[in-house]
């Protein structure tokens, strides 16, 4: 099959998936893009400046934000606005994955693995959010296709721009970097260079490792830079003190990074239906190659070639295993730091997988896209089935609920009670007091708590008096009916390890905080109220024993 243009593959891509956003495009910002990405990149649009100043700094690295910034200088602020320059940014992550995929094994490979990448309910989902794990994906597997070719001043550059829109993506080329060193070593001690198969097709490597390994190790440069800026400015180099206890200090503990270690292995092959894509392949796998009949003289790349009949090419396995050398570097590194276990820190390391899981197919089905529609199936069903397991709203269509479930309640409190004082936890506390969230229409004075959880309800009972209502909604997606609720080894670990709490439910907040509840609403496992409280002089001081 001939090689499509990629302006006309972008221009596809980007239509397709602005079609599917449209529903999409209008909703206030969620979760961390209201916490922080999004006001990161409005002081930068008003004040020219790269630190942040309207939220504690991160230290992120500004690429993603200025690109924001620069839409909204150029178009206006606004939730379409930032959603279409997110829609382009993720258009281009899946040209730069189509490429690789292309240069990995053949066109048929690329169009159905940029397809069930595009579907993936996590990548669906980020693709139109202002986040910056996407975009680094996208500038990764642009500098994977550089390196593939051979391109040393390409993989300098795209590694860089990776770099430069989140620090994690340094992953990759260092990894590479690394596995370069090992092959030099292994040459060095006299043993068979491993991965010396043809890495650039349909010649090999003109380069040699020490002269990769240097284009490889550059992007350390500007990120170092960055950081070295971000002291001068801040005092602290890698984010907030609290950002970096939270995100590295308190992850090193051995029990947790093997827990997080399996976390991380199972969102790479088989969180929200990855797992329907890896059975198949593990099943193709027991099948021989297909053979399809060709022409004695036909063009074709082949293993094993008759005159009548050829294999199917497998992806060079030097380039499996320099796939796999950056899955294993993500999953590592992301299961060692990363107070959250979030599925949205693997988006480079996923699309990896299922370019090799597609290529297994095709080699081994002969009506492989029959395999690759039922995983597109599988994962258009992800945007909408909520898991039988604890996730985070903002890998499917959950987080438009949770948007929607908010913009109903702070509407009602805003409208109902405009001079009150709102008892709320973040994120909702960033949507009631900045109005260019999109969630209300003036600043509404809150009184902020942690969470929800018994403790923290407790808490804010004790001074009652400082706020007139309370909003209250869920901050963790729990499912109706998990499958390790009665593993409480489980819970104590997750509590332990990864912030777990219990939200209490509005009846129970509001008995403890002595109001009683003027709006609620809830949308496939979340759900959100407001609880008007009774005057100090009136309320019954509540017992202890509510709990069921």
């Amino acid at each position: 099959m001939r090689s499509p243009h990629p302006a006309l593959v972008f221009a596809v891509i980007f239509v397709v998936i602005f079609l599917l956003h449209a529903p999409l495009l209008q909703l206030p910002y969620f979760w961390d893009e209201a916490g922080y990405y999004v006001p990161a990149a409005r002081d930068l649009l008003l004040n020219g400046d790269l630190i942040p100043h309207s939220t504690l700094s991160n230290a992120h690295p500004p690429l993603v934000m200025a690109w924001l910034a620069l839409w909204w200088k150029c178009v206006g602020y606004a939730p379409l606005v930032t959603r279409s320059a997110m829609l382009s940014v993720a258009s281009f992550a899946l040209l730069g994955l189509f490429r690789l995929a292309e240069r990995a094994a053949n066109t048929e490979v690329a169009i159905a693995s940029t397809l069930c990448t595009a579907l993936y309910p996590v990548f669906f989902a980020q693709s139109s959010l202002a986040q910056v794990d996407l975009a680094a994906a996208g500038l990764t597997f642009w500098g994977l296709c550089a390196y593939l070719e051979d391109r040393p001043i390409g993989v300098a550059m795209w590694f860089s721009l990776a770099a430069l829109a989140k620090e994690t993506a340094i992953l990759a080329p260092t990894a590479l970097a690394g596995w370069e060193l090992v092959q030099l070593v292994a040459l060095r001690i006299g043993k068979n260079r491993v991965g010396t198969g043809a890495l650039a097709r349909p010649v090999e490597r003109s380069s040699t490792g020490p002269q990769r390994i240097p284009a490889l190790l550059l992007p350390l440069v500007p990120l170092s830079f960055w950081y070295v800026y971000h002291y001068a400015r801040t005092g602290y180099i890698f984010g907030n003190p609290e950002f970096f206890r939270y995100n590295v200090a308190a992850t090193l503990n051995p029990l947790r990074f093997l827990l997080a270690i399996a976390l991380r292995l199972w969102q790479t092959f088989g969180y929200l239906h990855l797992w329907v894509l890896t059975l198949a392949m593990l099943l193709a796998m027991a099948l021989p190659p297909v053979g399809d009949r060709v022409g004695p003289d036909a063009p074709v790349r082949v293993v094993e070639r008759s005159s009548t009949t050829a294999e199917r090419k497998r992806i060079p396995i030097a380039v499996q295993i320099i796939f796999l050398v950056v899955v294993a570097a993500y999953v590592v590194a992301m299961a060692l730091i990363g107070g959250a276990v979030l599925a949205r820190y693997m988006l480079p390391a996923v699309p990896l997988v299922i370019i090799l899981a597609v290529s297994t197919l095709r080699r081994r089905l002969r009506y492989w896209p029959v395999a690759v529609a039922v995983v597109g199936g599988a994962f258009i069903a992800g945007w909408f089935w909520n898991p039988p397991y604890g996730f985070s709203p903002e890998d499917n269509l959950a987080y438009r609920d949770y948007v929607v479930l908010h913009q109903d309640a702070e509407r009602f409190l805003e409208a109902r009670y405009p001079m009150a004082h709102a008892l709320t936890a973040w994120p909702a506390s960033d949507e009631l007091t900045r109005p260019w969230l999109g969630y209300t229409t003036r600043p509404v004075q809150v009184v902020r708590i942690e969470d929800f959880s018994l403790e923290e309800v407790l808490s804010a009972a004790d001074f009652r008096s400082h706020f007139d209502v309370a909003l209250v909604f869920s901050t963790k997606y729990e499912p109706p009916n998990p499958l390790l609720d009665r593993w409480m080894t489980w819970t104590n670990l997750k509590r332990r390890f990864f912030g777990f709490h219990r939200d209490v439910p509005p009846p129970v907040a509001a008995q403890i905080l002595g109001g009683h509840i003027v709006y609620s609403e809830e949308r496939k496992g979340q759900w959100v109220a407001v609880i008007e409280m009774e005057r100090i002089e009136n309320a019954a001081i509540p017992s202890h024993g509510f709990w069921p």
